[in-house]
């Protein structure tokens, strides 16, 4: 059994996560204090990947980033860097689909904050950037580290965006969700059968981590 897949997704995973945390994070925290009507415009913007098909997501970005589009073609002449079919392309679906998941959890985490302690660090001389790491972040942590747990539990079992602009070439771009619809295609059942139970078995354990922050943040 080739564990390439597995690794691939787990990596994938991790720096989609990586990325979406802290833009996730500052976009949360500085739409939570715009006028309600702009706030609510970008929200819609923002948390559109997360109700549109994924298909419909991987076909949006293939129109920025394919090798004849404005940004692919440019990269591929400028760089000679192909911004699709590498195992790093997926990060930029997964990226896309997963940051609605972080950024209306940091957002819900941030507007149930107590502004009466950022007001009483302010009285007492702290500054914002002092206040947001110090004060704000220690209390909204739970919510925050819970939705970048569910962001990288989705981010392992993305497909369809993902298989539009990496594809799948076994050993270079795979995924476990890619292998399973391939090795189901091929009649493979009795494989595809063992890559969804480690699958399961590892959103499974995901899923109970943020359960676990969700409880550890209620008792507090």
């Amino acid at each position: 059994m080739d564990w390439f897949p597995l690794l691939n997704s787990l990596r994938i995973a991790a720096i989609s996560a990586g990325i979406v945390f802290f833009v996730g994070v500052a976009a949360a925290y500085y739409i939570a204090r715009l006028p309600r009507l702009v706030k609510g415009v970008l929200d819609v913007v923002l948390t559109l990947p997360l109700v549109l098909p994924p298909t419909v997501v991987g076909y949006l970005l293939l129109c920025v980033l394919g090798p004849r589009r404005v940004v692919g073609a440019w990269v591929a002449e400028h760089f000679a860097v192909k911004l699709t079919m590498q195992w790093w392309s997926a990060v930029f679906a997964v990226s896309v689909i997963i940051f609605p998941l972080m950024y209306r959890t940091a957002r819900g985490a941030f507007e149930g904050f107590d502004e009466t302690l950022a007001d009483a660090g302010r009285t007492l001389g702290l500054s914002n950037s002092y206040i947001f790491w110090h004060i704000r972040m220690p209390a909204c942590r739970q919510g925050i580290l819970a939705g970048a747990v569910l962001a990288f539990a989705r981010a392992l079992g993305e497909y369809g965006a993902t298989s539009m602009i990496a594809g799948y070439t076994p050993g270079r771009t795979a995924t476990v969700a890619t292998e399973v619809y391939q090795l189901w295609r091929t009649g493979n059942d009795a494989l595809a059968l063992r890559w969804v139970l480690v699958n399961i078995v590892i959103s499974a354990a995901v899923l109970l981590a943020v359960n676990l922050l969700e409880k550890k943040e209620g008792r507090s």
